[in-house]
């Protein structure tokens, strides 16, 4: 490979005496460059103190290109002639809740908090302006792909590479006398087919270990909260139908604590899951055959309800299941129609087995 890389507290470059044919997004760039140095800085995402950390940087010799950035935390993979570089800036953590639940929080809030999943691709090729920019355009939609097939919670979309950033880098061509030669320049003859496969293979393979160096993953309680479904209305909802017993704080207790043992139960959680899945892609008109603006006669989500409820307090919450679907109390009421049955459910099963106890 013909570059190093030079790390300091306050950036990282990565350097070749011999150039880079650039094309980047970076704060500090023309778009396509011919560089030693590409610089990611660590700096408010301003073009002037970027552009003045990045001389310091290179102590004011050899072009540069620089990108600014929250986080200096990356990572890089190699594969013969091709390495990807994943930088991440992260602001969510997973914390411990209850029942051996965790949930996805971070101290700014989902409103200002970021999940940057930034790369930087270098082929050891030399690779015509043209090219390098198809290629910048095929990294953008195979991470595109990646990060929506992923179908994480809705809250953790938002947030995700809102401000992330992307260089493609290639070798120079140069003269017989050694000079940089654009325009005269023999370039690599590049399969397109072959490179878009490896590739996609090497940012997907970035992309899960990233995840899995920030210990980023999601559970039940995250597409709850995805889904605005806190457990305290749960629990206020499950207690509007109870009959002929006083609903007391050790009563809400017994409930709130019902529902997450329930929801440490795999088979619950598959069923909530299958029906949170089935709403979008209903709602987002996914399904040629079912219009869900017409208001079809549906009844899987009463099934899968049913199913829940019966999963965690036997075939007797079937008639609580029937009780709360149709009243919808509290929460339900407000829920779209597919989840308001699932959490019927869930609510019949867990008002069932408190008064089993």
């Amino acid at each position: 490979m013909n570059f190093n890389i030079i790390k300091k507290d306050y950036g990282i470059c990565i350097t070749n005496p011999n150039h880079f044919l650039a094309f980047s997004d970076f704060t500090v760039s023309d778009g396509i460059d011919i560089v030693e140095n590409v610089n990611i800085i660590k700096a408010k995402d301003d073009f002037d103190a970027t552009a003045k950390k990045a001389q310091t940087f290179n102590q004011y010799q050899g072009s540069f290109i620089a990108q600014a950035t929250e986080s200096l935390d990356y990572f890089a993979n190699t594969y013969d002639d091709l390495t990807v570089f994943t930088f991440m800036a992260n602001d969510v953590v997973i914390q411990d809740f209850r029942n051996h639940l965790k949930v996805a929080n971070s101290p700014k809030g989902f409103s200002d908090a970021r999940i940057n999943l930034s790369h930087i691709i270098y082929l050891d090729k030399i690779i015509s302006p043209k090219d390098l920019l198809k290629i910048f355009k095929i990294i953008t939609n195979i991470k595109a792909k990646k990060l929506a097939n992923m179908a994480l919670p809705v809250h953790i979309q938002n947030i995700l590479n809102t401000d992330d950033f992307l260089a493609v880098l290639s070798n120079v061509p140069r003269s017989s006398e050694g000079n940089l030669d654009i325009n005269n320049a023999v370039y690599d003859d590049i399969d397109f087919g072959e490179l878009k496969i490896r590739i996609e293979e090497a940012i997907e393979i970035s992309i899960e270990d990233a995840f899995e160096k920030l210990n980023l993953t999601f559970g039940i309680l995250d597409y709850f909260v995805s889904e605005g479904i806190l457990i305290g209305d749960l629990v206020e909802a499950g207690m509007d139908l109870v009959e002929d017993v006083e609903v007391t704080d050790e009563l809400k207790a017994k409930m709130e604590t019902q529902i997450f043992k329930s929801l440490t139960d795999i088979d619950v959680i598959a069923l909530i899951v299958a029906a949170m899945r089935t709403e979008q892609d209903l709602t987002g008109n996914r399904i040629r055959e079912i219009d869900i603006s017409d208001n079809p006669a549906l009844y899987a989500d009463k099934v899968l309800g049913l199913a829940i409820s019966n999963q965690i307090a036997g075939t007797k919450a079937a008639f609580n299941f029937k009780r709360y679907y149709e009243a919808k109390p509290g929460i339900i009421y407000g829920l779209p129609p597919i989840l308001d049955d699932i959490f019927a459910g869930l609510i019949a099963g867990c008002v069932s087995k408190i008064f089993e106890e």
